[in-house]
């Protein structure tokens, strides 16, 4: 029985085996390189832009509280023997604070900025998606991969879509512009 097993899951390995070496054979694979698109495309570098600059803009914030909370810790140290105890308690709780809302800022600046990317990215996707499908049809591809998703090691460069997308999807967007 044992045996009998063991022999149907060589078989059924095998004819797997079999047709997928048959269907690769046939098969027309495309690639794509989507950090390629993203770095190349012109609506990929305002993407790419657009993250760059909101990312700017929260760093000069987050230096601007830390030069702050830096002040009062100044203040703080050289003032600690001339101040009232109400006074180095109320500066204390301040820089309690400061510190508090440098943090909160920071992690929702990080939160923020990872949304965004999220719907820029997906709206790069969607807009890109049906080039890739057109192309993939007008030349026969069975499926096309994303090189900087794939791992691939060696791929023919005659395969790769990614320069004919770039073309199409700069032409998409400068069209409406046109109008």
């Amino acid at each position: 029985m044992m045996k009998r097993t063991l022999t149907l899951a060589l078989a059924a390995a095998l004819t797997a085996s079999l047709v997928n070496t048959a269907f690769a054979q046939n098969a027309k694979i495309g690639l794509i390189n989507s950090q390629e698109v993203l770095e190349k495309s012109v609506e990929g570098k305002r993407v790419i832009s657009r993250l760059q600059e909101r990312d700017r803009k929260n760093q000069t914030d987050v230096a601007k509280m830390d030069e702050d909370i830096r002040q009062i810790e100044t203040r703080l140290s050289t003032q600690r023997l001339t101040l009232s105890e109400d006074a180095a308690l109320q500066l204390n709780s301040d820089l309690d604070k400061r510190r508090k809302e440098r943090t909160r800022y920071a992690e929702d600046a990080v939160r923020d900025i990872q949304e965004l990317q999220f719907r820029l990215y997906s709206k790069l996707q969607s807009e890109l998606l049906p080039i890739i499908e057109q192309l993939g049809k007008e030349r026969g591809c069975d499926i096309i991969l994303d090189l900087a998703k794939s791992g691939a090691v060696y791929f023919n460069p005659a395969a790769d879509i990614t320069a004919d997308v770039i073309k199409r999807y700069d032409a998409s967007k400068a069209a409406p512009a046109a109008k």
